[in-house]
């Protein structure tokens, strides 16, 4: 079984990516878990935000003993996928227990679905990466990424638009600062084995050859005819209505809602706090294999239902 797991700052197109996945026939996914978040916590603490202390860690849990937090959201996971009655919901004590349950039910839950991976997309589990991969040595990390302004500007209009959802809220200040942060972290990973890096324009532009070079790195065969659109939940619409344009899993070119918000001071003020776009994009690039870099043989194999 392989464990995939879709990160990326918020609003960067991990939806997307998710959706196209989805359709293939060996991948099994569901909507966000945000399992290891809640696991270990300091969500605020990890993205840096200048005003974040670590929470101290009590005896207990330097010990190995989950957070409370981690074992609440561990048997509300049992009761929303595996339809076990709340209070029959039990959750190990212990932090490794924990993980080791949750990988066995989304093993489970593959499995029955008769999949051979399954792929977990919560865009804050990139702050978790080094206890996901000490828990998993094998698994792999599809990073997704996107001009910083962009991102910004996509975070402020879901901020205004779907002013319920607190996950948005901020400043542009602060969305600047957790996107450069965001950027730190992805080129830690650039040239590691199991961390793969797609950048939003190239869905858009290469679409085959983004489909190809994906599919290789999960070493799924990138010729299958894939599924509909919606054949497998991978979102909340009702709860997320943002998540909409990105559930069928077709790339399309993205509105540049950064000129409509921004203006030139806030833009002149934004590009020398954003770590390069380009440059990581272009590092990406020089680092892949010749095989990856040819897209001539994905465009001649790529599904015609990706469209």
């Amino acid at each position: 079984m392989q464990r995939i797991f879709i990160v990326g700052c918020p609003r960067s197109g991990t939806t997307l990516v998710q959706a196209m996945l989805a359709r293939h026939p060996a991948a099994f996914t569901l909507p966000e878990t945000a399992f290891f978040e809640y696991l270990f916590t300091d969500l605020r603490w990890r993205w840096g935000d200048p005003s974040a202390r670590a929470r101290p860690r009590r005896p207990h849990h330097r010990l190995g003993f989950a957070r409370r937090g981690g074992r609440r959201a561990f048997r509300r996971l049992q009761h929303e996928l595996l339809g076990v009655p709340v209070r029959r919901a039990r959750a190990p004590w212990r932090t490794r227990a924990c993980t080791r349950k949750f990988v066995a039910m989304l093993d489970r839950m593959a499995a029955t679905a008769k999949r051979t991976a399954w792929v977990e997309k919560t865009p804050n589990h990139l702050l978790y990466i080094p206890e996901i991969e000490a828990a998993l040595p094998e698994a792999r990390f599809i990073h997704v990424i996107r001009p910083g302004m962009d991102v910004v500007a996509s975070l402020t209009d879901a901020a205004l638009r779907f002013d319920a959802y607190t996950a948005f809220e901020g400043s542009v200040a602060l969305w600047t600062h957790r996107w450069h942060h965001a950027m730190q972290i992805h080129r830690k990973y650039v040239g590691h084995p199991n961390h793969h890096f797609i950048f939003l324009e190239d869905l858009v532009r290469d679409n085959a050859g983004t489909w190809r070079r994906l599919c290789d790195f999960l070493d799924l065969p990138a010729c299958t005819p894939l599924e509909d659109a919606g054949s497998q939940a991978i979102a909340h619409p009702e709860k997320e209505p943002w998540k909409q344009g990105a559930l069928a899993g077709v790339p399309r070119e993205t509105e540049r809602k950064a000129d409509e918000l921004f203006g030139p001071r806030i833009k002149g003020w934004m590009r020398p706090h954003l770590l390069s776009y380009d440059e990581l994009r272009a590092t990406c690039s020089a680092c892949a294999t010749p095989a990856q870099a040819d897209s001539g043989a994905a465009a001649a194999c790529a599904p015609n239902n990706l469209a």
